[in-house]
This record gives structure tokens, C-alpha cells and sequence, in this order.
């Protein structure tokens, strides 16, 4: 019998008729199942943008900066599951890039981004727009290539895909030299990748060794308690998630990134949980004896001071990348696996022994009392709160939307008061934290997953980064919404000046200092986002009362094109619960 990487390497490959290499690269492409491309033409990828032209089975959009390119890959790619591919010139069009490459990489994001470069006899000599990009992205990749010789396309771009989407998935570049795709040849198709590479050759499983033991903590815990990331949306995991939390009778709180991949509606959910999570989801990972964690990367904003985490349980970590076992916090029991492997096999072991959960209900009473005692929450006022313009859009949406964030307080409002029972429908960039990620991303999901509402819960300030995209979805017909929680501050470093720094405000308003405008004065409102909007040729709205508030939500989600709804809200506002950085559960602020 022969096995995998037997038959990866007796496999046929194809030999294409004559092309140039950028014709090669498209083919490349569609061999991958590429069907959208977010690409910024320039000089040096000039090639490329010709052999796309002539194709029409890859849908080429035009965003209005590379970096909005590139976000709108990422929002495709987290949308769908499906590796996300953005494309820009050499020099300052590469250079655009990076702040995508980096988000895909912090949260484990399928990207290739291809990126043009001046002639190979010129790299090297400071040309007219070279940069170092294979150099200046290394930190921020799963893998770079700089393509010098048009017969490796094939093979370079048939590893990079599977290595974007195989194991831990993250970002791979691509840089090609202008006389690379220039050159004609005849390629060669290989039929799969043969190189031994430990994020696509190898297969990382649990042992049941392994499993067994997982099994037999879970027997003698008294408070166990499920920590579940984005490792499980990674691996698809979410079922075999479900149904081990329900084999096992185990609460499950998540990360941000795993936000989804266990519903939060169902009775054993703790919500999420971390600097801005829910009291109850910290305070139980807090008290538990026996905590497991999931495709988790014990990251700061979730562990706040690493040896107060979890202090009085064992630990159990299951994920794919070594690297992560112990880089945080000390774990008593590391697994490197597959995390959706993992969990199948421990539902077929408790299934085989029949397993009865231990009584634990004095720890469900407990938690259910939590939850019960301190929800997620906001005071009532005359003013729209940013809470309940989200709450609303929940309730008028039925949770059955992709909600898509920039960064900020908004963003933090977004996963408390929307509630999400399925995978891949809270869209935010959450490792990097990168303002400006939300309606490009937006616009991704959208082209992604045209069968859901998709709209971008943003900030001013987020919002304004890359207002340009704009004009991406009027011209490329993409309605992807956009609702602005509009309080005339950089919200959330605010929030850290109210709480650490005396109220000082060194920079954080974006208005005119001497007219702040908001909900009082909406005349002195700074910039007039219907006006930006119309002249983009995209609907927009105003709305300041709370008394319109549904009304114009419901209008925005009726639209049948792209939308800017600005609701202006209280910048007094402040996101809580919070964990001060580098504190403990026990330092929370609750009011």
C-alpha cells in the first residue's frame, strides 16, 4: 500500500503549452481554485495584470490602496476558510502590504501575497522602486519566495498555497522580477508538492496515550473548564468541539479568535473571555482545577500576568505548532496535534467507554450564578449608547450576519453584544490590532460569502484609515455595510487616559479640540460622513436620536448596495469589564 507521500511523489505532472511566466502565474492560480484577486497595478507587475485581463475565471477587483488590498484578502480568507490572495507592484506597492501580511500572520490567516519586482539584474543596486520585500517581510511570514528562474512558478506556487492553508495556516510572498514574468517557457504543473516541510508533510496527531490520560483528568476535575481559540475555526473544528463539551459536560470559554466556534448561546457557554471578556468567563477560568486549552496561544491580552493564570489547575494544551507549548505560560500537559484530530478521537474514546461526566453541578451552579449576576451590560440614557446600537443590529439581523469590526472600543462592544453561534461570522483583527482592517475586510467577506449580510462595525477613527474603499464597493458592486460608532475620539486610548492617565488627552481627539462635537452638538460633528459617502456614490446616514435609531438600522440592512450609517454616541463611554494589562482577574474593573 503506498502511502501519502509515496503517491505525492509517483504523481504526473502537466506540461502546459508556451507562456510567460505571468501567464503561468494565472494559470498557477486557477489550478488553486483562485476565484477573486484583490490587485493594485504598478510598473513592475504590469505582466500580471495583462494575463489576468484575459482570463475570466478569476475575478480581479481594484481596491484604492494596497493595504486595503490586502485586508480585503483577509477578511476573503476568514470568511470563507479559503486562502486569500492580494497582489501590488514592487516598492511602495509591496511596502503597502505589510500591515495585511503581518495581521494574517498574527492570527493565523491562508494568504499569499504577490508582489512585483524590478528586474533581476537591477535587485540589489537601489533601482527605481525595489525593496528588500522578501528581506523585510521574514519576521512576518510562514514562508517568502523570490522567484529568479520562470521554471520554478509551478512548483513556488503550488507549495505556497498548501503552505498558507496546510498545519498552522498564515501569509507566504511571492516576488517576482519583472523579467521573470516577462520570460516565455514551457511549464510544467506538478500534481502536488513532494518537499518535506513540517507545516504540510507531516501529519501532527495525538497519541491515544495521550487522549486517555486528557480522559482520565477530566474524570477526577471538580471545576474543569474548556479554553478554545482560533485553532478550532483553523481546523474546522467546531462539531467535534460541541460534542466533546457536551460528551464531557465541560463550560467552554473562548478567545476572541475562537469567537464562534462554540455558540454562544448554548448553556454551557461562558461567552469569551480575556481583558475586555465576560466577568464570568474569567473568574471561571480563574477558579478551575482543569483547564484545557485548545488551538490557544496563552497571549497576553487573554492571560494578563502569566503566573496568576489559572494558578490552581492543570493544564492540558493541544495544538498544532510546537512553538507555542510553553512560549507563555507553562503548561502541565502539551499535545502537538491537529486540534479537530484531537477532539474526534477523545469523542470516540468516551463514546467506546460510555463515560458518565463527574458530578461537578456545585460548579455549574456557580457559574450559571455568574452569568446570571453579571452579564455584559451598559446604563441607560438618553443617548444612542454604542451598546445598544450593536444589541439592535443583533436583535434586527437575528445573529444571522457576518459582523466585521475595525479596532477599538467598537470592536470590544461588537463581540459583547452580538452573539455568535456559528464559525467565521466575527471578522476582526485581533493579534496585530490594526485600525483601518474593518471595511476592506469587509469587503472581502462580502465577495466571500454574497449569501450573508456582511456589515463593519467601525470607529471614526478606524474607519477613516481607509475611507478610499469606498469606492472599491460602489464601483465593484459590493454591499458590504458599514455602521460607524461615532464618538469624535480615538475611543479606546482614551478609555486608557481616563482610567491611567488623569484624563490628559495627547492626541486622542479627533474633532476640533474647541468644538467637540457629539450628540449635543451635531453641527460641529468633524468630518461629515454622509457627505464622504455621497460622493463616493454609497448611501449614507445620519442618525443621533435614539428614537430613530431601529429605523435606520433596518433601512441600512434593506439597502441592496453599500452603506454608511454614522451613529454618534457618548465618547464617555468606556468598555467594561477590563483587566488592566499585565494585571490579574483580580484586578478587573467592573464599573
Amino acid at each position: 500500500m503506498k502511502t501519502k507521500a509515496s503517491r505525492a511523489k509517483t504523481a504526473k505532472a502537466d506540461t502546459g503549452p508556451e507562456m510567460k511566466g505571468a501567464e503561468a502565474v494565472v494559470e498557477c492560480l486557477i489550478r488553486e481554485g483562485v476565484d477573486v484577486i484583490f490587485a493594485y497595478p504598478g510598473g513592475a507587475s504590469l505582466e500580471l495584470h495583462q494575463a489576468l485581463a484575459k482570463t475570466e475565471r478569476i475575478r480581479t477587483i481594484l481596491p484604492r490602496h494596497e493595504q486595503g488590498g490586502a485586508f480585503a484578502a483577509g477578511g476573503y480568507a476568514r470568511a470563507t476558510g479559503k486562502v486569500g490572495v492580494c497582489m501590488a507592484t514592487s516598492g511602495p506597492g509591496a511596502t503597502n502590504l505589510v500591515s495585511g501580511i503581518a495581521d494574517a500572520y498574527m492570527d493565523s490567516i491562508p494568504l499569499v501575497a504577490i508582489t512585483g519586482q524590478v528586474y533581476s539584474k537591477f535587485i540589489g543596486k537601489m533601482a527605481f522602486q525595489e525593496t528588500d520585500f522578501f528581506g523585510m517581510t521574514l519576521p512576518v511570514v510562514k514562508h517568502s519566495y523570490l522567484v529568479m528562474d520562470v521554471r520554478d512558478l509551478p512548483r513556488i506556487f503550488r507549495e505556497a498555497f498548501q503552505l498558507a492553508r496546510s498545519g498552522r495556516p498564515g501569509p507566504v510572498v511571492i516576488d517576482l522580477p519583472k523579467d521573470v514574468q516577462q520570460t516565455k517557457f514551457t511549464p510544467v504543473f506538478p500534481a502536488a508538492t513532494n518537499f518535506r516541510s513540517p507545516y504540510v508533510s507531516i501529519e501532527h496527531r495525538a497519541s491515544d496515550a495521550q487522549l486517555e490520560e486528557v480522559i482520565a483528568l477530566v474524570a477526577e476535575a471538580k471545576k474543569p473548564m474548556i479554553y478554545a481559540g482560533g485553532g478550532i475555526l483553523s481546523s474546522e473544528a467546531h462539531r467535534e468541539l460541541k460534542a466533546f463539551a457536551e460528551a464531557a459536560n465541560i463550560p467552554v470559554a473562548t478567545t476572541l479568535m475562537g469567537v464562534g466556534g462554540f455558540p454562544e448561546s448554548h448553556p454551557l457557554s461562558m461567552r469569551w473571555f480575556g481583558m475586555h471578556g465576560s466577568a464570568y468567563g474569567n473568574w471561571a477560568v480563574d477558579e478551575c482545577d482543569l483547564l484545557i486549552g485548545l488551538g490557544v496561544r496563552f497571549d497576553d491580552r487573554i492571560t494578563g500576568d502569566t503566573h496568576k493564570f489559572a494558578a490552581r489547575a492543570k493544564i492540558v494544551h493541544v495544538d498544532i505548532d510546537a512553538s507555542e507549548h510553553h512560549k507563555n505560560k507553562r503548561v502541565n500537559f502539551p499535545i502537538l496535534s491537529d486540534v479537530r484530530y484531537a477532539l474526534g478521537r477523545l469523542n470516540e474514546l468516551l463514546a467506546a467507554r460510555k463515560f458518565k461526566p463527574p458530578v461537578t453541578k456545585p460548579w455549574h451552579d456557580q457559574l450559571d450564578a455568574w452569568k446570571r449576576d453579571y452579564p455584559f451590560r451598559f446604563d441607560d440614557s438618553r443617548y444612542i449608547q454604542p451598546q445598544e446600537a450593536v444589541k439592535q443590529l443583533y436583535e434586527l439581523t437575528k445573529g444571522d450576519a457576518i459582523i466585521v469590526t475595525g479596532v477599538g472600543q467598537h470592536q470590544m462592544w461588537s463581540a459583547q453584544f452580538y452573539q455568535f453561534d456559528a464559525p467565521r461570522r466575527f471578522i476582526s483583527s485581533l493579534g496585530l490590532g490594526a485600525m483601518g482592517f474593518g471595511f476592506p475586510a469587509a469587503l472581502g467577506a462580502k465577495v466571500g460569502r454574497p449569501d450573508k449580510p456582511v456589515i463593519d462595525i467601525d470607529g471614526d477613527g478606524s474607519f477613516l484609515m481607509n475611507i478610499q474603499e469606498l469606492a472599491t464597493a460602489h464601483i465593484e458592486k459590493i454591499a458590504a455595510k458599514a455602521m460607524i460608532l461615532n464618538n469624535q475620539h480615538l475611543g479606546m486610548v482614551a478609555q486608557w487616559e481616563d482610567r491611567f492617565y488623569g484624563s490628559v488627552r495627547g492626541n486622542t481627539i479627533l474633532g476640533d479640540e474647541n468644538r467637540i462635537g457629539g450628540p449635543d452638538n451635531p453641527a460641529d460633528l468633524y468630518p461629515d460622513f454622509v457627505k464622504i459617502a455621497e460622493g463616493f456614490h454609497v448611501k449614507g446616514r445620519r442618525v443621533i436620536r435614539r428614537s430613530d435609531l431601529k429605523a435606520a438600522i433596518r433601512e441600512m440592512l434593506d439597502w441592496d448596495g453599500p452603506y454608511v450609517l454614522d451613529v454618534i454616541v457618548p465618547y464617555t463611554e468606556h468598555v467594561l469589564p477590563m483587566i488592566p494589562a499585565g494585571k490579574s482577574v483580580k484586578d478587573m474593573l467592573l464599573k
